[in-house]
């Protein structure tokens, strides 16, 4: 048997070895902590992960909301709702400076309330936006930049698949940390929407006016367009934060109403609901295996006594709580050049909660700062996964340089958007507290 600390060292190694030459980042985690067991405690030990964590992962009564949420989300956007939702932002802004690109922002925000996936609404915005705003001779660079950046607003707006990934790892109550990410993802929202209308202005020739225009009555009528994501966020945050239903039921309840709205719409066939299934499973098990390798990892350092080592080394140094706060970030956006938010959080919260805890952060508003500085890591290069899911998911030619100018401006305003956030901590807080 290895030292504790010898055993962190050789695993360490392997893991960044294994992530380097492209292994899944699940399986590296996996694989890591089960040689990690086997080395620093014995063969018997670390079978019983292999045998146990799996079921008992997959078996969770809390994480069985994120397939849900994903099929909410999957059945939404075959029901066109995406559609509607940028039809009615168009006809209201279209014709402000940069509206264009601040209808992109809203109908993403709206369609993260259902759902709950960067990497969806990023894709879906994709096909969907950039022929638009091309055509309308905006630039392409802070067409491709708003997409990209929007669609990171489904991970603060309820409801969230890291908001729930956070609550199982930290065990933190789903329906708190849910209802904490509503106002942040308003206020991110806000800001980009500020950010664009300044950069209009600023440089017009980006963001030119379209000549096409509504009368009121157009717009009113627009509006019936966001019926269905209305009527999803209602009965899914509503239930939620009025106590009608644990989250859980909630993933249920929206994607039964997800599926009534297809059916409404008269979309819905054999093969509609073969590829939906189909999508919401692939993802689904792609989280899962993180998730389950992340445990597996998580075993080792709790077993091995590291985390308690270096939360213990951490905290004995007594730095005042902005310095962990500003490790915390920093840490995050490392990782996040290098790989995606899930793995981010199965990796580091096992050592970083308690130590953040410690010092007196609240559990729910770190859990927000968690995930907004997650939201980051998604557009930060060199690995920004919503940017490189913007580059292959459009139908207009588009490189990868490109799209990484476009973001850069929403970085800063994100940086923005986190100083109010740790400034003002009621902004997360006072709706959770408002709770049953």
């Amino acid at each position: 048997m290895l030292e504790a600390e010898t055993a962190g060292l050789v695993v360490t190694a392997l893991l960044a070895f294994m992530l380097t030459v492209g292994v899944h980042i699940g399986v590296a985690l996996g694989l890591s902590g089960f040689l990690g067991i086997l080395l620093a405690i014995n063969s018997k030990a670390a079978l019983a992960q292999l045998a146990t964590v799996p079921f008992s992962t997959t078996n969770s009564f809390t994480l069985a909301v994120i397939p849900l949420f994903i099929l909410m989300g999957a059945l939404a956007s075959q029901a066109g709702l995406t559609t509607d939702l940028y039809r009615a932002a168009y006809s209201w802004l279209g014709r402000v400076r940069g509206g264009l690109a601040m209808a992109t922002t809203i109908a993403s925000a709206a369609f993260g309330a259902a759902c709950g996936s960067t990497i969806v609404n990023a894709a879906v915005f994709t096909k969907m936006a950039m022929p638009e705003m091309t055509r309308f001779g905006y630039d392409k660079r802070i067409s491709a930049g708003c997409i990209a950046a929007s669609g990171t607003l489904a991970s603060l707006i309820p409801p969230s698949i890291l908001m729930i990934v956070y609550a199982v790892i930290t065990e933190q109550s789903v329906a708190r940390l849910l209802v904490a990410g509503l106002v942040p993802g308003l206020l991110s929202a806000g800001i980009y929407m500020l950010g664009i209308y300044a950069i209009a202005r600023r440089y017009p020739h980006l963001c030119p006016i379209p000549e096409e225009t509504f009368t009121f009555r157009e717009k009113l009528v627009s509006l019936k367009g966001v019926w269905g994501i209305s009527f999803l966020f209602i009965i899914v945050i509503g239930g939620i934060y009025l106590g009608f239903f644990v989250p859980t039921y909630a993933g249920a309840v929206g994607a039964f109403g997800a599926f009534l709205i297809v059916a409404f719409k008269r979309k819905l066939n054999g093969k509609v609901l073969i590829e939906t299934f189909k999508d919401a499973g692939i993802t689904t098990s792609t989280i899962f295996i993180i998730v389950i390798g992340g445990i597996i990892f998580a075993r080792f350092l709790t077993y091995t006594g590291l985390v308690r080592d270096i939360s213990d080394w951490m905290l004995a140094l007594e730095l005042a709580p902005i310095v962990y706060l500003l490790g915390f970030a920093l840490l995050y956006i490392v990782l996040g050049m290098l790989i995606d938010p899930i793995a981010i959080m199965v990796m580091t919260l096992p050592i970083m909660f308690p130590i953040m805890t410690s010092v007196g952060y609240d559990p729910i508003w770190l859990g927000v700062i968690a995930i907004k500085l997650a939201e980051i890591s998604l557009i930060t290069p060199p690995v920004g996964l919503n940017v490189y899911v913007v580059r292959s998911a459009s139908p207009v030619p588009l490189r990868l340089e490109e799209v990484f100018a476009g973001v850069t401006p929403f970085l800063l305003m994100d940086v923005v958007t986190l100083g109010l956030l740790i400034a003002f901590p009621s902004l997360v807080l006072f709706l959770p507290n408002m709770m049953n």
